[in-house]
């Protein structure tokens, strides 16, 4: 079942400007435009940008979801191996924000244990 750009956009929540955008990208293809009325996309065009919101869900970029599209025909370890820098690259920010995550805990705490009101353990860590 073929629909207008805006029932597309609806249907994802997204705007007509992101279905254009993907458009310029090559993530997805523009029809032909009718000699009068609107342009339709096909049902393959609705898979697509399910494909893409999916990806984005995981964390890839439109660079590395347009890398994925390309490698649908191709070996699995192909895929594989994408999936497994994407992760990589998570667990890295995880153990990043588990670091900052930490040292925000001791300078709250330290901020809990001061008496002094005039001045402020995060201010002094922060300066030189």
């Amino acid at each position: 079942m073929s629909q207008t750009i805006s029932k597309l956009a609806k249907k994802f929540n997204i705007s007509v400007e992101t279905v254009r955008f993907y458009e310029r990208k090559g993530l997805i293809t523009q029809p032909e435009k009718p000699t009068d009325g609107y342009r339709h996309y096909p049902e393959e065009t609705a898979h697509r940008i399910r494909f893409i919101q999916r990806s984005k869900d995981l964390g890839f970029t439109l660079d590395e979801i347009a890398h994925l599209l390309s490698l649908a025909d191709s070996p699995c370890s192909q895929v594989q191996a994408l999936a497994e820098d994407k992760l990589a690259m998570v667990q890295s920010k995880m153990k990043g924000l588990k670091r900052l995550e930490k040292a925000l805990e001791a300078l709250l705490s330290q901020c809990n244990e001061n008496d002094d009101d005039t001045h402020c353990p995060i201010i002094d860590s922060l300066q030189p």
